[in-house]
């Protein structure tokens, strides 16, 4: 269930991700600022994503995310209906509210299926599984737009109609802690904040900042600056997404076995890296080089946090603090994007990638502050201790019972049998 809508979600988000830049400067005209505007407009549901998980934390983690799949299904699907940058924010709003849902109720469903030691790996395992969809979706387009068989309006139905599989996939998906299945939907807090997290919220507020400039402006710059289509867009994006398929499921072993600070800390030079060569990169090779990096690693980031999270904090507010780092990430993405438009308007693409090669050198040094075994919150050490007494009671109540029943046998065993 979980793989058809992780499948399913990264065909239709991907996807949409790929037309979406030609569809803005192709269809609806919008200018270099305006990129900026309206992925502000975009990241808006994500900021708001805390307020509505507080209200809806009753309800299951499964029917929470088929509910925002199907928002996403009807935001794509009418994304098409669009002729100018103001009728086109409701479907932009509406699928935004879907998939940053998803973003992170698929890592609690994801972690509900393992122990805390695996989570790592079979968060990779999931992304692998994304990333194939996406591999499929990007094909499908390139193949659309190459020999011109659909339009961008068709396209965008179909989008909406995978994400609504996707929705239908998941809903049934049954009730996990631990790997092990419960009859009930495990218990959520409403609303979490707490200092005990602040390295997890600190590397959202970071990594919002740095990947809202990327994802505003990496593909603008190859449209705008170095002329490439929607079909030379889909050629490199699908390189991107098998390299990250194929490789996913080692990287979230190595994050399990090397642990979250060496992993980020890594990521982030590389993060480095790649912003520094799209600001020096005069052919459409270095830069499409530079994506190519960037987009590999940048999955990296949320599974580590995630893991990290995961083992600072009680099994109860692992879902609502995943939330919370959603809302952070894109307090951060309403601001840096539109900032970063209106210098774009007075000095060249370079230097708002030049201020996110800076968002990640400070990442960097946040990460290697990282110890998730001294960093656990009171409560999850309270409750790690209130299990092991439990454990250590049964025990001993089982080894009462045993000794007991070997004195019975001894006892009785030695008497010659009563008389007839």
């Amino acid at each position: 269930m979980l793989a058809v809508m992780s499948a399913a979600f990264g065909f239709a988000l991907n996807a949409h991700v790929n037309i979406v830049t030609n569809y803005f400067d192709e269809i609806l005209g919008l200018k270099g600022p305006q990129f900026g505007y309206i992925t502000a407009i975009r990241e808006v549901p994500g900021f708001l994503l805390i307020f509505l998980t507080a209200v809806l934390y009753r309800i299951s983690l499964q029917r929470v995310t088929a509910g925002a799949l199907v928002l996403m299904a009807v935001g794509y699907a009418f994304y098409g209906l669009s002729d100018s940058f103001w009728s086109v924010v409701p479907w932009t709003v509406l699928s935004s509210l879907g998939f940053h849902t998803v973003l992170q109720t698929q890592y609690s469903l994801g972690m509900s299926l393992t122990t805390e030691s695996r989570s790592g790996a079979v968060l990779g395992r999931m992304n692998a599984v994304f990333q194939a969809g996406t591999l499929v979706s990007l094909a499908m387009v390139f193949v659309l737009f190459q020999f011109r068989l659909l339009s961008f309006r068709p396209t965008f139905v179909i989008l909406g109609a995978v994400a609504f599989v996707g929705a239908l996939a998941v809903v049934g998906f049954p009730h996990l802690h631990e790997g092990q299945l419960r009859q009930l939907a495990p218990k959520r807090a409403p609303l979490v904040w707490r200092r005990d997290y602040r390295y997890y919220y600190l590397l959202n507020i970071l990594d919002g900042a740095r990947q809202q400039i990327f994802f505003s402006f990496g593909l603008w710059v190859l449209v705008n600056r170095f002329h490439l289509g929607v079909a030379q867009i889909s050629a490199l994006l699908i390189a991107v997404t098998f390299v990250s398929m194929t490789s996913s499921t080692w990287v979230g072993r190595m994050i399990d076995r090397h642990g979250e600070r060496r992993a980020l800390s890594l990521i982030n030079l590389a993060y480095v890296v790649a912003l520094g060569g799209y600001v020096l990169a005069d052919s459409v090779v270095v830069a499409g080089l530079c994506y190519l990096l960037y987009s590999f690693i940048m999955p990296v980031s949320p599974i580590a946090a995630s893991t990290y999270l995961r083992k600072v904090a009680v099994a109860e507010e692992v879902a609502p603090s995943l939330a919370m780092g959603v809302t952070l990430m894109h307090a951060t993405a309403i601001v840096v994007p539109v900032v970063a438009g209106v210098i774009l308007n007075f000095v060249g693409y370079q230097i708002p990638f030049l201020i996110a090669g800076g968002f990640a050198l400070v990442t960097f040094a946040v990460t290697r502050r990282l110890d998730p075994e001294s960093q656990r919150s009171p409560r999850r050490i309270a409750a790690e201790s209130a299990r092991l007494a439990a454990t250590n009671a049964a025990a001993e109540a089982t080894a009462v019972l045993l000794a007991t029943d070997g004195g019975l046998v001894e006892e009785i065993a030695p008497g010659p049998p009563a008389a007839g």
